[in-house]
């Protein structure tokens, strides 16, 4: 049986889930969510008890985040190297910030300089063992270099914590990465969990979908699948396929021509139509 394919789902749908996580993060330091260094003009609200704000936050955090959101917006629009810049800038500034250390790994992965992208997320878990996005960021990185039982131990780790990423977010890459390494029953239970905790998100829908399918468990799997192509922002050719391949194994012809006309209607260059075409139902 053909591998169904998940991580180009994973791509389209989650697409910028570093810079997301990253703005989140950043966004913690203003308010709270990293230790603050109290301004000269005063007393703290550490000290005076009160609960930390975004005027807690020194004059020079608050340029390395400016210069951080810019990195991260650099990144997000693929101009890594004046990213990588803007990281410069900011770690020059403040390099206490454990996002700058992440964000730099994440840009050395994008530019495939991954010596270096490994060197970032130790020196952010370096300085904060607990970061949730740097975890979450640097188990996908590892998924994505085939080192499936480290990675496996970070999402673990990342989510058990108070989240910067969703749990569901994080439980969704552990699941992605438990398909790519085979372990597919573990797969199931994780992206299960996904789902009771985001079951709006299109990408653990499919990705659970496409590992029932795989066991034979057919009807489960035409649950999941036809939530992602009830919307029609949300299909793509894989979505389709998975559907039309679900519905020749259980028997349902029309079903799965009527899938198969749409398939080659809206993606009729896709390598699904391809497959389709020539019959391909149980590669």
């Amino acid at each position: 049986m053909r591998n169904v394919s998940v991580s180009g789902l994973l791509a389209r749908w989650c697409k910028g889930l570093a810079v997301v996580v990253l703005l989140a993060q950043l966004g913690a330091c203003a308010t709270g969510g990293a230790p603050a260094t109290p301004r000269p003009a005063g007393p703290s609200a550490v000290t005076r008890g009160d609960i930390a704000t975004a005027s807690d936050e020194s004059e020079s955090r608050r340029r390395a985040r400016i210069r951080l959101e810019l990195a991260t917006a650099y990144f997000g629009q693929g101009q890594f190297a004046t990213a990588l810049d803007e990281v410069k800038q900011a770690l020059s500034i403040d390099p206490s910030l454990p996002a700058a250390y992440e964000m730099r790994a994440l840009i050395y992965a994008a530019m495939g300089d991954l010596p270096r992208a490994d060197q970032g997320f130790r020196e952010a878990l370096a300085i904060d063992q607990r970061n949730g996005s740097v975890l979450h960021n640097y188990g996908w990185y590892l998924c994505q270099q085939r080192q499936y039982d480290a990675a496996d131990a970070l999402f673990e780790r990342a989510a058990n914590l108070p989240q910067t990423v969703a749990t569901s977010k994080t439980l969704l890459a552990r699941g992605v990465c438990q398909i790519a390494a085979g372990r597919h029953d573990e797969a199931e239970k994780t992206l299960t969990r996904s789902f009771e905790l985001d079951s709006a998100n299109p990408a653990t829908a499919f990705n659970l979908a496409a590992v029932l399918y795989r066991r034979g468990e057919l009807e489960r799997a035409r649950f999941y699948i036809r939530r992602v192509n009830a919307i029609p922002e949300q299909i793509t050719a894989e979505s389709l396929w998975l559907a039309a391949r679900i519905e020749h194994r259980l028997g349902n012809p029309g079903g799965r021509d009527d899938l198969a006309a749409q398939l080659r209607s809206r993606f009729p260059s896709s390598r699904e139509t391809t497959a389709l075409e020539l019959g391909r139902f149980d590669d």
